[in-house]
């Protein structure tokens, strides 16, 4: 890779990534550096689908395709972030497979907006989430990278739903996309049409409520593997979890209504956590001790009992 290429990167993240920034200027150079150039690739791929109003449905998928033959070497690229992607993937061995499960995920959002179950959506996020979990832990290289895989793909789709939770507005408003499953909205009397209208229910906190600890239990799971990864990523990779994880502190502060208001993070509140979160680790060294410190999902009030979390939610 070149220094241009990571400088772009590094500039896509700045400005789309702020809070994942944070935690991957922690990374050390040989992780931090692909690390931009795989955002920098992320963002370009999601850009066709998200900020394609008036691009009609067949051209979005021809640039996909497109983007799938660059990454994978298979025509020449167009971009300095998707020459360095592709130099990537054959020198940290980032598997093809990745790649293509990530851009199918990508064409899903040109012509589907609404999931029927938590199955459907865990399909989507193999792509959009649990393979960029694998990307990252092939250029992070553990020395026993089979047991942090599946660690990763829990962390990764944790992130994602924790997007989709946060974004429930701007997705429908921008995109006319609703990532909750129908499963769980009907349990709850909750209509597509009434996110639509942006209008807030009783039903529709329960909703997310459910949803909160979903994603939470993801979220132990990934944290659980960050102890196999190398010793000089842990941290980086335990404060991103820690800022996410903290969205959903803020959802509940909002009474989880994300429909009136967007659930924020300040860059105050950023650096308060990355303080409490370096002084824990200090300490301790076990990310499942400083996690459960720092966050809110590890608590036994957001927990919800293996009864409840087997009635309410659909299997994963």
């Amino acid at each position: 890779m070149k220094d241009t290429h990571v400088e772009a990167g590094k500039a896509i993240q700045q400005q789309t990534g702020k809070t994942f920034h944070l935690a991957t200027r922690l990374l050390p150079e040989r992780v931090r550096h692909p690390t931009y150039v795989l955002y920098g690739f992320f963002r370009i791929c999601d850009e066709v689908v998200d900020d394609a109003a008036d691009v009609p449905a067949e051209e979005q998928a021809e640039r996909l395709e497109s983007l799938r033959k660059q990454a994978l070497g298979e025509e020449p690229a167009d971009d300095p972030i998707l020459e360095a992607f592709h130099d990537l993937c054959e020198s940290r061995g980032i598997a093809d497979e990745e790649v293509v499960v990530f851009i199918d995920a990508m064409a899903t959002d040109i012509d589907k907006s609404r999931y029927g179950t938590y199955e459907e959506l865990e399909a989507y996020m193999r792509g959009s989430a649990a393979a960029v979990g694998q990307m990252m832990t092939s250029v992070m290289n553990p020395d026993d990278a089979e047991r942090a895989r599946p660690h990763a793909t829990s962390l990764g789709e944790a992130f994602q739903l924790t997007n989709f939770l946060r974004d429930v507005r701007e997705d429908i408003e921008d995109r006319n996309r609703i990532y909750l499953p129908r499963t769980t909205l009907s349990r709850h009397g909750v209509a597509d049409e009434q996110i639509e209208r942006l209008e807030f229910t009783a039903g529709f906190a329960e909703v997310m409520q459910d949803e909160l600890r979903r994603a939470e239990a993801l979220y132990r799971e990934g944290v659980a593997g960050i102890r196999y990864l190398p010793e000089d990523c842990q941290f980086a990779v335990l404060l991103a979890a820690v800022l996410y994880a903290e969205y959903h502190r803020v959802i509940r502060a909002q009474k989880y209504d994300v429909l009136s208001k967007e659930p924020s993070l300040g860059t105050v509140r950023k650096l308060v956590l990355l303080a409490k979160t370096r002084w824990h680790w200090r300490k301790t060294r076990d990310p499942e001790t400083v996690f459960r410190t720092v966050t809110p999902v590890g608590t036994p009030e957001h927990r919800g009992s293996d009864v409840e979390r087997r009635d309410t939610l659909p299997t994963r």
